[in-house]
Order: structure tokens, then sequence, then C-alpha cells
């Protein structure tokens, strides 16, 4: 049985298709958005993130009490179980994640010892049997609402044949699936995936070959050769434009992002999704810098703007979703 290294599954999420669905994020991605809001999916490997603020190490018995900890370390005025659980001898305060971890065969062990969660393990290998029967526990809710699984991530095409046995599991038991993807990986596999997800939901971010690079990290050509690859075998396909000031926001980028959309076949629906910078915090816990900055969100009337766009060329344009 395949596995791959998940590092969420979301339960009762409403973004991500419709009705009510189980979110499953792969991690890895080949892409380097500077507005990417899953900064813990990039890294196809496991890894730390930490919350220094949360550590009780050396605290006093009120700053203990303010933190959320397990009842059995509630008595604890200082802990220091990440130091004694890790097997190199480092203080993960200080290093847990960093590249003096490389090779450690109990990665995480400092995390699953913190009762504070100053340290979080993210990603997780699990096979695809794991991951179904957590999917399967909301069966009433998919039925009722129309909803289903969706695989996002990070990048789902990274992690090709663990996604399609996901994906056959699902159609097998008669679970509607919804892969989400930026379109960057080998086109047979999209193809396929494609052919078993009941809906496909791409990302189109910029035409522009340059200025997708440059926002990206890679040129769009495949992608939006993909894109049209996929339009044509037939999938169920809607469009996700994310609407992000200074990057992709401008009339000439809009108007060429329409023109392409409107020019594949079956003439998919688009949902205008506003940059947010709901992610901010996610980069501090990583050690990293967030590129947006201050970044202000689009208002709705820009929102509206670039959804009219879509609209004039002829497609069905929505915000949000």
């Amino acid at each position: 049985m395949r596995s791959g290294i998940v590092f969420d599954i979301r339960k009762y999420s409403i973004h991500d298709g419709p009705g009510i669905r189980t979110a499953v994020f792969f991690k890895g991605c080949p892409l380097r958005c500077l507005w990417c809001h899953n900064p813990e999916g990039l890294s196809p490997e496991p890894e730390i993130l930490r919350r220094a603020e949360r550590c009780v190490r050396d605290a006093s018995v009120a700053d203990v009490a303010s933190v959320p900890l397990a009842s059995s370390a509630r008595s604890v005025e200082t802990c220091g179980r990440c130091e004694r659980a890790c097997p190199l001898g480092l203080d993960p305060r200080a290093d847990a994640g960093g590249p003096r971890c490389a090779g450690c065969l109990r990665f995480g062990a400092c995390a699953e010892a913190c009762p504070a969660e100053a340290l979080q393990l993210v990603g997780k290998r699990m096979s695809a049997e794991e991951v179904m029967r957590t999917v399967r526990e909301d069966l009433p809710f998919y039925e009722e609402s129309g909803g289903g699984a969706t695989f996002t991530g990070g990048e789902p095409l990274a992690q090709g044949e663990f996604l399609l046995e996901l994906l056959r599991a699902c159609k097998a038991e008669g679970i509607s699936s919804a892969l989400d993807t930026s379109g960057w990986g080998d086109r047979q596999l999209l193809l396929e995936a494609g052919a078993l997800s009941d809906l496909v939901l791409f990302d189109l971010k910029l035409v522009d070959e340059e200025r997708h690079r440059a926002a990206t990290g890679l040129p769009s050509g495949p992608i939006l050769e993909n894109l049209a690859a996929l339009a044509a075998s037939g999938a169920a396909l809607a469009l996700r434009v994310p609407l992000v000031p200074g990057m992709n926001d401008a009339p000439g980028d809009l108007e060429a992002a329409a023109r392409f959309a409107a020019s594949l076949p079956g003439r998919p629906r688009v949902h205008v999704l506003p940059y947010h910078a709901a992610a901010l915090g996610k980069y501090a816990l990583r050690g990293q810098a967030y590129a947006m900055g201050d970044t202000a969100a689009p208002g709705p009337e820009a929102a509206r703007a670039a959804a009219a766009f879509f609209e004039r060329a002829g497609l069905s344009a929505t915000i949000g979703g």
C-alpha cells in the first residue's frame, strides 16, 4: 500500500470544493509563491515549528499557569523534557528542525515530549488506508451536503502514486473527490488524476512567463499547457485565481488570464480568491520572513472588478469558493 507525507487533515472544510469536505494536505511543493498561505507544506520532509513563547523552561509558576499544559505537567515549574528526549543531546529550544537535526533517527521526539506544544512536528507519513479511515468518518456529512474529500497541499502531484491510490479508493467507495493543484507536474499523472477526480480545482496565477517565474519561482508555460490538456480531456474543472495586490491584479494580468481561461474547452467556471495575510504567523514559526510584508488584502470592489474581467470573457465568475 502506498504511503505519503501529510501535514494536516482538516475536517468540516467548506472552502475546498462543494459541500462539507475533509481536506488532506500533502507535504511538498515545487512552487515558491511569494504569498503562499501554507508555508509548512513547502518542504517535502517533516519539520518542526517553534513557539518560543509557549516554552515553560525556567518559567515562573505564574507563567506556567498561563500555558495550556497537560494536567500531568501542570505542577512542573521547569520542564526540559524536549532536551531529555533528544537522542542527539541538543537543546531543541534552539536547534529543533535546524541543520544539526539532520540524520536524527527519532526526528520529532522532542516535539512529542513537549507538554506545552512549544515544539510542533509538521508532517507525518501515512498509508492511504490511514488517510481513508479519517475520510470515512464523515460520510454522513458528505451525503447530506454533496461534499467529499479534497486532496490539496503543498502540491499533491508531487506525491503522484500516493495521490492516485487515494483517488482510486474514493472512487471505489463512492466518495466524491477533488484535486486542488497548481498544475505543475507530470502531464500524464495530471490527466490520470483528473479522470479519477470528480472535480479539479486548478490555480491560474499568471499567464505571463517571466512574471509567473518572479512570483512563484517557476515559468507559467508548462502549467498552462497542462491546464489546456486537462480541459481538453473533459475533466470536471474549476479555475481558482488568487487576487494578489502587486502580483497579478493589474488589468493586463487579469485580461490575459481571462482570455486564456475563455479559450479552454468547456469554459470552466472561475473563483476569484482575494489575498489575505492569515498565514503571516506561520512564517514566524518557521523562522522565515514573509515576502509580502504588510500587503493589504484587496477590498470587495477590487474583487468584483477582477471577477468582471472573466465575466466579460463569457465565463461564470464568483468571489471565493
